[in-house]
């Protein structure tokens, strides 16, 4: 009789410690002898902006009327050193995801997309592609520690270069592209054998500290006679640090990755227990920006090093919050895949093929994305039309960008860039100290002055 009985029945009690989910761990671990190897990001609950709300307008703010009176959501990036820096219509840009990583048409939609709302996107690793440049009105060239594909042609034919020294979902650590993905035209672009995994190295080859860095941005100057902004671009770790450095090298904007960020493929160990929440991250990177005098300096910005925050960004409240607390602009990854495609419902029968579902995949890495979006696989690539893809992300990034305008004007705000952390209240203590905005109903910050 008791074989009949539920687990609850039974009064059977999960472990918090050894929960079902590290018990399988342990027995993938022991059975294989290797670690666990995933793409996405960290999937633990963390502090993130959902624990913030905003304090609308009221009897002692008045907010903007919709329908008459603007809000303006541009900004410009790279106007401290540029001579052409760039000007974008949106605060919602293209983080870097690689050709390899994602499919060409993948990466011509992005293009699309990003150039249909005029903003910009990002090439990854692996150098630049037709499509991508083809399509992309503004496209920022990653410098990053493997050079794989780059060449001074490219960066030349870049609107802007983002020098890598670190990614949210594995600072201090290199990603992977497995064999399966090493298609004949990615091994050509990175120098690599065909069908070999490769792993990206974790440092830049050619310094090794903050000094190197200023030598090297001057180099990339030289090479772009001076036209095009440098970004560089931090795992967020020790933010306020790497954010001060970045600047005295002489960084026009500083792109700061937390932890929610995504990757192609790293190690989970890396995804889950390195680095620090994108919520906490932003103040120490304001603060650093603020005490060197260069936070928003100057109309829209001029003058100035601008904020880039990235690392689970998924709406316009999102974009909105990063922004009151001092961001110029943020960037999207995994949200953009996502409104290409990926992660479809109508895809739930392939995705069980591959032990997985709708809405859980995170095996980037083995190139069977049945959405053609995140694969070399020629047969799953042409399933992804680019034209219909750069429509589906154009829509999402205007939906965010409304969504955010909508917030600043119940806020009184006619400029997107206007939005500041007297606007927000955070819902937990832990969002409260991290976000250095009052708990609600109180005027609280738990750790402010000590």
């Amino acid at each position: 009789m008791i074989d009949n009985l539920t687990v609850e029945q039974r009064g059977l009690r999960e472990s918090a410690t050894f929960d079902r989910t590290t018990i399988a761990a342990i027995q993938r671990a022991a059975e294989t002898g290797i670690y666990d190897i995933r793409g996405w990001g960290a999937k633990r609950k963390l502090p993130h902006f959902d624990d913030l709300l905003f304090l609308g307008a009221s009897m002692s703010r008045y907010p903007l009327e919709g329908y008459r009176e603007k809000c303006d959501t541009d900004v410009i990036l790279g106007s401290r050193n540029a001579r052409y820096p760039l000007h974008l219509d949106i605060p919602v840009t293209i983080a870097g995801m690689s050709f390899g990583a994602l499919s060409g048409r993948a990466k011509e939609a992005l293009g699309r997309g990003a150039s249909e709302v005029g903003t910009s996107t990002t090439t990854g690793d692996g150098g630049m592609t037709t499509e991508e440049r083809g399509q992309s009105k503004n496209l920022v060239y990653q410098y990053l520690p493997s050079r794989y594909g780059m060449n001074p042609d490219d960066l030349r034919r870049a609107d802007a270069i983002e020098i890598v020294l670190g990614q949210g979902a594995k600072p201090g650590g290199g990603g992977m592209l497995l064999g399966q993905k090493i298609s004949e035209r990615v091994a050509g672009m990175r120098t690599l054998p065909e069908g070999i995994d490769q792993r990206s190295a974790s440092r830049h080859p050619d310094w090794t500290g903050p000094d190197d860095l200023a030598i090297k941005i001057n180099e990339l100057r030289e090479i772009t006679d001076w036209e095009k902004p440098i970004y560089v671009k931090v795992g967020a770790s020790r933010t306020y640090y790497d954010v001060k450095l970045a600047v005295h090298s002489g960084a026009d904007v500083v792109v700061v990755d937390g932890m929610q960020g995504g990757t192609a493929a790293t190690q989970d160990v890396f995804i889950e227990h390195v680095g620090i929440p994108t919520l906490a991250a932003i103040p120490q990177a304001v603060q650093a920006l603020q005490e060197l005098g260069v936070h928003r300096s100057g109309e829209n910005g001029n003058g100035g090093v601008q904020l880039i925050v990235s690392g689970g960004i998924r709406n316009g409240a999102d974009v909105a919050k990063a922004m009151a607390l001092g961001a110029d602009a943020v960037a999207i990854g995994t949200a953009a895949l996502i409104a290409l495609g990926d992660n479809d419902p109508r895809h739930a029968a392939e995705y069980e093929q591959i032990g997985s579902a709708a809405g859980y995949y995170d095996d980037f890495q083995d190139g069977r994305d049945p959405a053609g979006i995140t694969t070399q696989d020629p047969e799953l690539a042409a399933r992804f039309d680019p034209v219909d893809g750069g429509r589906r992300l154009a829509n999402f990034l205007r939906v965010m960008t409304m969504e955010a305008q909508t917030i600043a004007r119940a806020c009184g705000k006619a400029h997107i860039r206007h939005l500041e952390p007297e606007d927000l209240v955070a819902i937990s203590i832990e969002a409260s100290a991290m976000a250095r905005v009052p708990l609600a109903g109180t005027s609280w910050i738990p750790g402010a002055g000590l």
